[in-house]
């Protein structure tokens, strides 16, 4: 077994597909085909079942996915280990972030590692709170940024920055001048929501316990996977959602408007960079951190 049919069967079993996975490792159909023959015929087991035209992990290799990713993990924490070795800032950072942070927040910060270290190589995905998580978790990211409260976890979390939801809705909306809001009025309203697992829906969940609701008491009309999403939902209806501050400044966006909550606790939440600690922490994880400590947020509160 060799880290490289490794890979080949982890790029197969995301993508259900022997020509996608190919691409995407930049390897011939038949290369791939090889690998996966020969690894399933080293250890007498099927990964794969073929059905018809199309590819599906077997039980065998569900069971196999999460062991190969914790290989391949530890693989690229040894590589990066001697690469870090070499007494200079460069090498990779993997980082994946929440999509509030990765919009609104976290740019700046990449800007100034790029133009203090050209030699670190960043890769960015970006996802929900829970995704960054898993992520550092599972060795697929050296850090994570999400939003808002996570589940108790081994993770080292520290807190970054602070965000604030508000209120939007169409300038036209009945109840865009409505001067306090409360549970009658968020029944009346029909609402456009971020997926569970986002920051801003856990934020968001916790504001509506504070009025006595849950979103199932709510007229909810979508449910939506980004904050563009959101705001171009709601722009262009009569519905209402609570997003991040930092994604609809004053005049941003013409059309919406946008309140601040004042008729109750404001629905606040941190900012945080998640690390392992059990891994090693090389030279372009630390420069990042040295980064984000030198550009302090102003409504930055502390670490946990």
């Amino acid at each position: 077994m060799t880290l490289d049919q490794l890979r080949i069967f982890l790029a197969v079993a995301e993508r259900r597909h022997v020509t996608r996975a190919a691409q995407a490792l930049g390897l011939t159909q038949s290369a791939v085909s090889a690998a996966i023959a020969a690894l399933e015929a080293q250890h007498g087991v099927r990964l794969f079942d073929r059905v018809g035209r199309g590819i599906e992990l077997s039980e065998e290799g569900r069971s196999f996915v999460p062991a190969a990713r914790a290989v391949l993990a530890q693989a690229e924490t040894a590589r990066l280990l001697l690469q870090d070795l070499a007494q200079q800032t460069r090498g990779s950072l993997r980082i994946f972030a929440s999509q509030s942070v990765a919009s609104y927040w976290l740019p700046a910060r990449l800007v100034a590692l790029r133009e203090r270290h050209p030699g670190i190589e960043v890769t960015l995905n970006v996802g929900n709170s829970r995704q960054a998580a898993a992520a550092v978790q599972e060795g697929a990211a050296d850090l994570g940024f999400v939003e808002g409260e996570l589940p108790p976890s081994a993770l080292r979390q520290q807190v970054v920055a602070r965000d604030e939801l508000v209120l939007i809705m169409g300038t036209s909306h009945p109840l865009a001048k409505h001067p306090g809001f409360g549970a009658s009025e968020y029944r009346a309203l029909r609402w456009v929501m971020r997926e569970p697992g986002s920051g801003t829906r856990s934020v968001f969940e916790a504001h509506l316990a504070g009025l006595g609701l849950r979103p199932a008491d709510l007229e909810v009309v979508l449910e939506l996977p980004s904050n563009e999403a959101v705001i171009a939902a709601v722009a262009g209806s009569g519905a209402a959602a609570m997003i991040s501050g930092r994604a609809v400044g004053p005049g941003r966006v013409p059309g919406l408007a946008v309140r601040a909550v004042d008729w109750g606790p404001r629905p606040s939440r941190p900012f945080a960079v998640l690390s392992h600690p059990e891994r090693h922490r090389t030279r372009a994880v630390a420069a990042m951190l040295a980064i984000m400590d030198e550009m302090r947020d102003p409504a930055r509160a502390g670490e946990a």
